[in-house]
């Protein structure tokens, strides 16, 4: 098992596991599944995308962007992390979330920002575990399989 700088190879297995929760999930309110082409650009812009790799096959990826635009929140990033579902309990997503955080801090990023949908109960016990703080819950804010759904934002401190 070992958790590496993504590469361009590893776009289809990243897309394969985030279209998976787009489609099934409540992590995610977004009904639009991640194309090839813009994993793709996003992993060539520089972008940090980080995975998870056991036995030689991809089981989870985390990357991390800017929580809102504008330069009032340069030091504020928003964290995505999804694992395959037989990756789940392994420790792989602790691993990608604490290397994104040492990346984040090599960036000058003060902050990281969870954002997960309410109906994740097992994502949100996953992140405080790791000392995020829950800070807000938006009732109603997302939509997603005919139900409306909340949004809990959870912080941490680099």
């Amino acid at each position: 098992m070992s958790l590496r700088d993504a590469v361009s190879t590893d776009v289809p297995a990243i897309a394969e596991i985030w279209n998976h929760e787009i489609r099934e999930g409540v992590s995610t309110f977004t009904t639009e599944q991640k194309e090839l082409g813009a994993l793709q650009a996003a992993l060539a812009s520089g972008a940090v995308f980080l995975v998870h790799e056991e036995a030689g096959r991809v089981v989870g990826f985390g990357t991390f962007g800017p929580f809102r635009s504008g330069p009032g929140y340069a030091h504020t990033a928003e964290h995505t992390v999804y694992l395959a579902q037989e990756a789940r309990g392994k420790g792989h997503g602790r691993a990608l979330v604490d290397a994104l955080e040492e990346a984040a801090k090599a960036r000058d990023f003060h902050v990281m920002v969870a954002a997960v949908g309410g109906e994740n109960v097992a994502g949100i016990n996953f992140h405080k575990a790791l000392g995020f703080q829950e800070v807000a819950r938006m009732p109603q804010v997302g939509r997603k399989f005919d139900r409306w759904m909340d949004l809990v934002l959870l912080q941490k401190m680099l």
